[in-house]
């Protein structure tokens, strides 16, 4: 009995292995065989080709935007125009360190009562800039920017290159200093901004929403931190020798950011720790709001535990059954009622108050590859994938309906599809 035991458990065990076998290589081919992957990375090329501003609808070259293309855009363009892109920023890099929006040819700056501001440097003879103050994201996009461009060409010795009197380098290490000068809450040892919606950059008050007024209401967030952080570990992965000060900086910043954010109960991010009274009415519990795009980013910061990524992907999913929204590219959920953002975008499910951003979404999948979550990357990539083929372009963002808005070229999408597209990819093949 014992020898027909140990036969039986034998066959269960290869007959086991076999199917096991077999199922890997039926999800390796519908990967790799993807015919909607196939075509988004095609597009996704044609789109990068045609330039650097965020999409059809923009004239600027935003660097939020540029950080997250940047590596697509290597694929087609040569090195030279894209660090040329970079010095522009660099140009026009403020007297306190600080980054700039974004930049556009001189002679398209429309100067227009309640636009904007536009910025001009000695250093930059044909560009001029703007700066959306109610954001900090700019400072960390770029040294981002300038990480992926150094990793994918391999160029270090752009760090070395001479604007002004400081190398790229130092003015990186400047742009980090302007967020520690000007922008620290010593209170809670974090960055702060506006309040804004998630990673978006209208804040509540103002019909616009991108200047700092005397209606400011200033907090700490998920988003910007998150991205600090990720620019201080290319910081030092480009600069070792910079570990003796930002090291300790960075570790201080993650603490900061989990004891402040995270909320341990409900496995998720509290949308803002304000820092002078929050700007909405007593009753509003805007602790039961999800930001999608900010919990994204605070895993590619390794913030999150495996266990808490998958607890935070299931709120994502949950979200968008509850939404009716097309994907986990949805900003928030649920959304901040009429009229508590006074741009007129900003309605329930409109623009960054719960609309669905593949920009983010994607994101999202590339950090569920990295940390081996491959099934569920691919079954919430294809809804983003698909919506691209339907439309036929990479749209800024879809309603909770999935219908398309906003620029159809929006080279972030873009940029953000074809990495993730890409990462599923080798992760199958490996």
């Amino acid at each position: 009995m014992r020898s027909l035991l140990i036969v039986f458990m034998a066959v269960c065990f290869f007959t086991s292995c076999d199917t096991t076998s077999e199922k890997k290589e039926e999800f390796k081919k519908s990967v790799v065989e993807n015919t909607d992957f196939q075509f988004v990375k095609k597009k996704a090329l044609e789109v990068v080709k045609t330039g650097f501003n965020a999409g059809d609808g923009y004239g600027e070259v935003w660097i939020r935007d540029y950080n997250t293309f940047i590596e697509l855009s290597a694929e087609v363009f040569p090195t030279e125009v894209l660090k040329e892109n970079l010095r522009v920023f660099f140009r026009l890099q403020g007297k306190d360190g600080n980054i700039i929006d974004g930049f556009i040819p001189k002679e398209k700056a429309v100067d227009v009562e309640g636009g904007y501001t536009y910025i001009y440097n000695d250093l930059e003879p044909t560009y001029c800039g703007h700066k959306n103050t109610v954001e900090t994201d700019h400072e960390a996009s770029l040294v981002q920017a300038v990480y992926k461009y150094v990793q994918k060409t391999g160029d270090k010795a752009f760090l070395n290159e001479i604007i002004g009197e400081k190398t790229i380098a130092d003015r990186m290490e400047w742009a980090m200093d302007f967020l520690l000068n000007h922008r620290w809450s010593k209170e809670h040892g974090m960055i702060w901004g506006a309040t804004t919606s998630d990673w978006g950059d209208v804040q509540h008050c103002h019909p616009w929403g991108v200047y700092i007024t005397e209606d400011t209401k200033y907090c700490v967030d998920i988003y910007d931190n998150a991205m600090f952080l990720i620019a201080i570990d290319n910081l030092l992965e480009l600069d070792p020798s910079k570990e003796g000060k930002w090291r300790t900086i960075r570790n201080d910043l993650a603490k900061n950011t989990m004891k402040h954010l995270w909320d341990e109960k409900n496995q998720k991010f509290i949308p803002h720790v304000y820092l002078d009274g929050s700007p909405f009415p007593d009753t509003f519990i805007e602790n039961e709001i999800f930001y999608h795009g900010g919990t994204a980013v605070a895993i590619e910061a390794g913030l999150l535990s495996k266990e808490q990524i998958k607890v935070s992907l299931d709120k994502m999913i949950a979200n968008v059954k509850a939404s009716g929204a097309g994907s986990i590219g949805l900003t928030m959920y649920p959304p901040y009622p009429e009229g508590y953002y006074e741009n007129k975008g900003m309605y329930p499910y409109g623009y960054q108050n719960g609309g669905d951003w593949t920009w983010f979404g994607a994101r999202m999948i590339q950090q569920l590859v990295k940390y081996g979550f491959v099934q569920e990357a691919y079954e919430q990539l294809q809804p983003m994938t698909n919506r691209v083929v339907v439309n036929d372009g990479f749209y800024e963002w879809y309603t909770e309906k999935n219908e398309p808005k906003g620029s159809g070229t929006f080279r972030g999408s873009a940029g953000v599809l074809y990495k993730a597209i890409e990462m599923l990819e080798d992760a199958v093949e490996k």
